[in-house]
């Protein structure tokens, strides 16, 4: 708080205050991306102390930057600036413009018990003191017209099935079944799109989780219990969430006057690679491409130097993350309908989202 203080004085000092300073329109009607999320939208560099807080997590969840990231290839297809990480903010009311990464490796829906990691609701304080510094800068009316035209990309909930099959840190395992969980997770989800469309948010695009019995740390901990080379009795967990997570937000499109929400089924764009890796030009769909033991999962991509020869041919980056050519295919999917799934996104493509009107502010 003390930095976005001093943040907002900037800000104020610059004496910058009209709509001349919101970028011009073009034919899609999406003025930024505000990116929300885990390692998924983040590589550690929005993470404070990530080298020395990772855990048993991989040090580079990415290889590479965050521009091999989905939110970041899915930003190019929409002819925007990449959105910067919140902790790399330079003061300017431009950078707020271009959008923010609130996104931090190994965020959780739920509040971590260790201050070093950030929450779903950590990051939407951040989103709304960025909302309030867009409003004392363009005006009330300008501000909302703003937000109401930039599209919201939220991908969570990764982590807490994380820490829940491999850490147990919340004690959640003891007290709750995995339907039980899966509610407890998307309440907080809904409760999130709630928030910001009360901030003026229209569009927002929510990630359902990847096929988590498939990835690496996974399979090496506990241990491959069936035919398709996956632990499926994990993946029926991560299912029961996508699918109650899709199911609000249908409701949430029939119940919100306005609203433009999105849920992508990345769980089945994914499988579908597993299932199929040499059609889509795999070779390896249960080892890390960087790590070491076995199925690389037992350290994980602590450096770079351990990591495979040909990224390309691997399914999985690290323990849990996936490489840069699955990101490339679940983003052509996810825009356009194409490579894997024509429906993986649903009740339309993100480009779809992109090009679709919000009513103005009444």
């Amino acid at each position: 708080m003390e930095g976005f203080a001093l943040f907002m004085v900037a800000l104020v000092s610059m004496g910058i205050t009209n709509l001349a300073m919101v970028p011009e329109k073009t034919s899609r009607n999406v003025s930024a991306m505000y990116v929300l999320g885990d390692s998924s939208v983040d590589c550690g560099s929005n993470t404070l102390f990530y080298p020395i807080i990772h855990l048993n997590l991989s040090l580079l969840p990415c290889n590479g930057s965050n521009s091999i990231l989905l939110p970041y290839l899915l930003a190019k297809k929409m002819g925007l600036p990449y959105a910067e990480p919140f902790y790399a903010q330079n003061g300017t009311i431009d950078g707020l413009l271009n959008g923010v990464n609130y996104g931090a490796a190994h965020a959780t829906i739920l509040s971590p018990t260790s201050l070093s990691h950030q929450s779903l609701n950590h990051q939407l304080r951040q989103v709304f003191e960025t909302v309030q510094l867009l409003e004392l800068q363009l005006g009330h009316e300008s501000s909302r017209h703003f937000i109401r035209s930039s599209l919201f990309y939220l991908a969570f909930g990764k982590d807490d099935y994380i820490d829940l099959f491999l850490r147990n840190f919340s004690g959640v395992m003891a007290e709750y079944n995995g339907p039980q969980f899966a509610e407890i997770l998307v309440n907080q989800m809904v409760h999130a799109v709630m928030n910001l469309y009360d901030m003026n948010v229209r569009k927002v695009v929510l990630m359902g989780i990847l096929p988590l019995g498939c990835a690496p740390s996974l399979l090496f901990q506990w241990h491959i219990d069936d035919a398709t080379g996956c632990v499926e009795m994990i993946n029926e967990v991560i299912l029961r969430y996508n699918v109650l997570l899709e199911k609000s937000i249908v409701r949430l499109n029939e119940e919100l006057p306005d609203a433009h929400l999105v849920f992508c089924d990345l769980y089945q764009g994914v499988k579908k690679i597993i299932t199929y890796p040499h059609f889509f030009g795999f070779e390896d769909a249960k080892n890390a491409c960087c790590g070491l033991g076995l199925y690389g999962a037992e350290i994980g991509c602590v450096t770079s130097d351990i990591a495979c020869n040909t990224v390309s041919a691997n399914v999985w980056w690290d323990l849990y993350n996936p490489t840069p050519k699955v990101n490339s295919l679940l983003a052509e999917s996810t825009w356009s309908g194409q490579q894997l799934l024509s429906n993986i996104c649903r009740p339309t493509t993100i480009r779809g989202l992109v090009y679709s009107s919000v009513s103005p502010p009444p």
